[in-house]
């Protein structure tokens, strides 16, 4: 069952990024839709990803509530419908108020969906789990501007996005149907090692190895002492390592294909499909990612090694090849190191997952959706910030030292970041 709840949340993750990515490849059409300009744009985007950061703890403390699976459920209807009704809008204040309740709405996935492995996957499956999240992610991306160049001309803008509300309502239904919602074991199948109000039962999910037992789903926490969220030094790094490595990723999402046509001369049909491929190839990072740090962390036992170490790595890597696409005019060799930048994200965003699992212990949802909350003002500033580049110097290119900047930021934070035990509920691990 762990990998039939899996496969949902894949599915929905896909589906969501598509809907969230539905501007890119088609930021020039609504700009002369609505008489908007590129600025306009930016505060657009710029507003789901402030709405979708506001909302993560608010949205962590109802999956920690209400369980995961029904918390996903209500996220998952709301985002859809809004996502439909963003053609109504007749102009920039209504394009912000509902693309801004849509990000709202869409700030539940991922402190559910990090709730749900966490009380299905033993500790040394988290990151292979968190890691086709990650590339269920970067599909949907990629997914999203090549569908849209390929859908604008037969539909208008207006009809693509009510189309992309479809899938999210069917996966709705889907999941209600076919995954079952976590349920109190009998006495019998309790662990005498836990407290009765603490176990789960995920319909007989195959025992995880002694020692590697997942934080159920509905288990009781400690009140949230909040201000440990916002006090503790490790935890200010993860969130701080979040926002530089998080906020520049959403170029991918929002102006990536703006920029290929305004700095490499590329119609608009052609930057969407170059645009495509950074967040396909940042998929595999994703789950290769997964693999490689679970591998690292069963051969050494090493926690540090296997996240803080392969993403450190792996931010330095994509800061360098970032900085040398700023030097290169080739669209396409442009594109190409831009990918591996991609992919170095996304294999880096899986230890962030995975440390914030295991240090979140009963309260997951509220110590991951703090995390995501930095990671996405982060992304709520930099489409912003590109079109306040752009206004002031009218260079596109300069996206990109932005991005080198804030990747390299990121590689700082973990050279020092080094999380273990758990935020609330256990006393921290030695150093």
């Amino acid at each position: 069952m762990r990998y039939t709840v899996l496969s949902f949340l894949c599915i929905i993750t896909v589906i969501a990024y598509i809907q969230r990515s539905a501007f890119n490849g088609a930021t020039k059409t609504i700009e002369d839709s609505l008489a908007l300009g590129p600025s306009d744009m930016g505060f657009v985007m710029g507003a789901w990803y402030l709405a979708y950061a506001m909302f993560q703890l608010p949205s962590g403390w109802v999956a920690d509530r209400i369980g995961s699976k029904r918390a996903l459920l209500l996220f998952a209807t709301s985002w859809s419908v809004l996502t439909g009704l963003v053609g109504l809008a007749l102009g920039l204040p209504g394009l912000l108020l509902i693309w801004g309740l849509m990000g709202a709405a869409q700030a539940g996935i991922f402190p559910c969906c990090t709730k749900a492995i966490g009380s299905t996957f033993p500790r040394t499956e988290q990151a292979f789990a968190s890691g086709m999240l990650a590339c269920c992610m970067s599909l949907g991306a990629a997914l999203a501007p090549a569908i849209t160049a390929e859908l604008l001309g037969p539909l208008s803008w207006q009809q693509i996005f009510a189309l992309y509300a479809i899938p999210g309502v069917v996966w709705a239904l889907t999941f209600v149907l076919f995954v079952p919602s976590p349920v109190a074991p009998t006495a019998q199948q309790q662990s005498p090692l836990s407290p009765k109000e603490d176990d789960v039962d995920w319909h007989a999910l195959p025992s995880p190895t002694p020692g590697e037992t997942p934080i159920p789903d509905d288990a009781v926490a400690t009140p949230v002492q909040w201000s440990k969220l916002v006090t503790e030094p490790q935890m200010l790094l993860l969130c701080i390592q979040q926002f530089l490595r998080a906020g520049p990723m959403v170029l991918f999402f929002t102006w990536f294909a703006r920029v290929l046509s305004e700095t490499r001369g590329l119609s608009e049909s052609s930057a969407g499909g170059l645009a495509s491929w950074p967040p396909f190839v940042g998929a595999f990072g994703g789950v290769l990612g997964g693999l490689f740090s679970d591998w690292v962390l069963k051969r050494t036992e090493n926690p540090r090694l296997a996240r803080q170490g392969m993403t450190f790595a792996a931010l330095v890597l994509g800061t360098a090849v970032s900085l040398t696409a700023f030097f290169v005019s080739d669209p396409h060799i442009a594109v190409m190191l831009m990918s591996i930048a991609a992919f170095c994200g996304m294999a880096g965003g899986v230890s962030g997952y995975s440390i914030a699992i295991s240090y979140g212990g009963k309260r997951v949802a509220s110590v991951f959706a703090t995390m995501n909350m930095s990671g996405n003002i982060g992304a709520s500033l930099f489409p912003i910030a590109v079109g306040w580049i752009v206004k002031e110097t009218g260079n596109w290119n300069y996206v990109l030292l932005l991005f080198a900047g804030m990747f390299a930021g990121g590689a700082i934070c973990w050279a020092i970041l080094n999380p273990k035990g758990t935020l609330f509920d256990e006393p921290r691990e030695p150093q």
